[in-house]
This record gives structure tokens, sequence and C-alpha cells, in this order.
């Protein structure tokens, strides 16, 4: 049986993981910088601007939504999704934190 570490990290670290995860396919970047662009859109706007199957837009916007990057509100028969402002807070955060590190360290 195969047992998980996964016990042995922080809260954050496995929601960052779980993040990055989602954000680690183009079409996901592609769905989210189109999203920042247009602000709320449904599933049949990104599928136009998209070179993907309708189907396909579905599962990366169900991963997306998964890892809490964006949030859906029904309208009508279509949902219409936009960005989730607090996961890109903490992402905002966390890379803001790794870059104050960085500058004050000296090299490897």
């Amino acid at each position: 049986m195969n047992m998980t570490k996964v016990n042995h990290f922080t809260d954050q670290q496995t929601e960052i993981a779980k993040i990055s995860k989602a954000l680690g396919h183009p079409a996901r970047v592609a769905i989210i910088e189109h999203l920042l662009q247009v602000n709320a859109c449904i599933c049949n706007d990104i599928v136009d601007v998209l070179p993907l199957a309708q189907s396909t837009v579905s599962q990366h916007l169900k991963e997306l939504r998964n890892a809490d990057l964006i949030k859906g509100e029904i309208e009508g028969n279509a949902i219409c999704y936009c960005l989730n402002e607090n996961t890109f807070e903490l992402l905002k955060k966390y890379f803001s934190h790794i870059t104050a590190k960085l500058i004050l360290q000296e090299g490897c």
C-alpha cells in the first residue's frame, strides 16, 4: 500500500502545490489570461478563442475551479467564470516573500 507524506507539509505548501499543478498546463494559463482581459465569460466564449474542443475547455475550467483559481456563477443555462481574487492574492504574497528573501541573499 502506498502511503503519502502529505501530512508532513504545511497547509500553505499543500495549497501552493495544488495551485501550481493547476497552472501547469498552457491552456489553463491561456484561460487565466483570457479572463484577465474580459473579466468574466462563459465556457463557449473561451472555446471561441482557444484551439480546443468544448469538452477539453470544460475539463480545464474544472481543474482551475478545483484549485480555486477561478469561480463560477450560474447564469441561466451557463456558468459565468471569473478569477478568484483571494487565490491570486495568496500567490502574490507567497512569491513576494520568496522575492524578498532572494534579494537579501548573496548568490548560491
